[in-house]
C-alpha cells in the first residue's frame, strides 16, 4: 500500500502554488503609496505616518473596520458559472459600511473557502475583489484561501471580507449630529446588491423556474445579468462630496441600505428625538422590484422590508446642501433624489405613499 499523502485527503498543494502564484500580479494592481511591499510575508503591511506624496493625512486619526460577505448571491454565481463579479460585492459591502462614518477605506482582507483547490477560479474571484478594491481606493493587502473538503461540497464556496478604513476623529459622522428640518438625499443603487437573495432564488428559479438565459423584456437583459449586477461602491463620490474644500456640504448621517431595507438600516443612525419620514413616490423604482414583486406575488410592505428598492445609499443632509450635492453626484454619473425629512419626535421611520 503506498504512503498516504495530503492530496488523498483532498488537497493538492501543487494545486494550491499554482494558485497562489497567480494573486500576487493581481493583488498589486491595488496597492497604493501607504502600502509597504513584504513578499512572502505572514502579514499585510499599511503606513499610516505623515507623507508629502500621501493624497490625505491625519492629525488625529481613528481607524474605522467592517466585514461582511455575499450571502447567498453566490449560489447564484455558481449556478451560472460567473465568479468575477461577487468579489465586487464583498468589497462593496465592507467599504460602504465603513464610509458611512466618514472613513476613507485603506486596506482590504479576504477570505475564500471552498472543496478544493481550483486555480482558475480562484483568480476569477479575486480579480473581482481586486476590482472592488481598486474602485474604492483600498489596498488588497492578504488573505485566506483555505481548501476544506469535508465542509464544502463540490462547487461549492464562500467568501468573506475585513476592510479597514481610517477618519479625522473630529470628521467622524455617526448620525448625532441630526436635526429636524434635515432632509435625506437618497443615491441610486445598481440593482439588488447583495441582500434578499434567498428570497430572490426561491421566486425566480423555484417557484417560477427561470432559466439564466432567458431574456426579460421590461429589464432588457437576461434573468441572469439582473441577479449578478455587482454593488455600486459609493467611496469615490462620497469622499468628494466630504473632503472638497469649497462649498463642503453639511452632511449629519450616512446609511449603507442593505438587509431591512431602508428603514431598518436609517432608523439606527437616527437620533432618539428624531422621527425620518420616506416619500416613497420620490424616486422611480427600478423595474427589477416590479418584476420580482409580480413573478412571486410579494407584498409590497416586504419589498421594502428586505430591498433596498433603488435606494443603494442615503445621506442626511442640510437643505441647503442638497443641490451641491446633486451636482456633484451628477460628475459620477449617479442619480440622487430627495426622498425624506426628519421632523421631531420618538426615533422611527416611516413610510408615505
Amino acid at each position: 500500500m503506498p504512503p498516504l499523502t495530503y492530496k488523498d485527503a483532498g488537497l493538492d498543494l501543487q494545486l494550491y502554488e499554482q494558485a497562489m502564484a497567480r494573486l500576487p500580479a493581481l493583488m498589486q494592481q491595488t496597492h497604493t503609496p501607504r502600502t509597504i511591499d513584504l513578499p512572502g510575508g505572514f502579514a499585510g503591511l499599511f503606513h499610516l505616518g505623515q507623507r508629502k506624496r500621501y493624497a490625505r493625512n491625519y492629525e488625529d486619526p481613528v481607524l474605522v473596520s467592517g466585514t461582511d460577505g455575499v450571502g447567498t448571491k453566490i449560489k447564484v454565481a455558481i449556478q451560472a458559472g460567473v465568479f468575477n463579479t461577487v468579489g465586487i460585492d464583498l468589497v462593496a459591502m465592507s467599504v460602504n459600511d465603513c464610509l458611512c462614518l466618514g472613513a476613507e477605506p485603506l486596506f482590504f482582507l479576504d477570505y475564500l473557502a471552498l472543496p478544493r483547490d481550483e486555480p482558475a477560479l480562484i483568480e476569477q474571484i479575486v480579480s473581482g475583489v481586486c476590482a472592488g478594491c481598486s474602485e474604492a481606493g483600498a489596498a488588497l493587502l492578504g488573505g485566506e484561501t483555505a481548501v476544506m473538503p469535508d465542509l464544502y461540497a463540490a462547487g461549492d464556496f464562500d467568501l468573506a471580507g475585513f476592510c479597514v478604513g481610517v477618519a479625522e476623529r473630529g470628521d467622524l459622522i455617526d448620525g448625532q449630529k441630526i436635526k429636524p428640518g434635515d432632509v435625506l438625499v437618497g443615491l441610486e443603487s445598481s440593482g439588488f446588491h447583495s441582500n434578499g437573495y434567498s428570497l430572490i432564488r426561491k421566486v425566480v428559479f423555484e417557484l417560477a423556474q427561470c432559466p439564466f438565459d432567458q431574456f426579460v423584456e421590461p429589464l432588457g437583459e437576461t434573468v441572469g445579468q439582473a441577479l449578478l449586477h455587482p454593488t455600486r461602491i459609493y467611496v469615490r463620490p462620497v469622499l468628494d462630496l466630504l473632503y472638497r474644500r469649497r462649498d463642503k456640504p453639511v452632511v449629519h448621517g450616512m446609511a449603507h441600505i442593505t438587509g431591512g431595507g431602508l428603514a431598518a438600516n436609517i432608523e439606527r443612525i437616527l437620533p432618539a428625538d428624531c422621527r425620518l419620514e420616506i416619500d416613497r413616490s420620490a424616486w422611480p423604482v427600478p423595474p427589477l422590484f416590479d418584476w420580482l414583486m409580480n413573478l412571486g406575488g410579494i407584498d409590497r410592505e416586504e419589498m421594502f422590508r428586505v430591498f433596498n428598492m433603488g435606494i443603494g445609499y442615503v445621506l442626511v443632509v442640510r437643505p441647503r446642501s442638497v443641490a451641491g450635492i446633486q451636482r456633484r453626484l451628477a460628475r459620477y454619473n449617479l442619480q440622487s433624489w430627495v426622498i425624506g425629512e426628519v421632523s421631531a419626535g420618538p426615533r422611527c421611520v416611516e413610510y408615505r405613499n
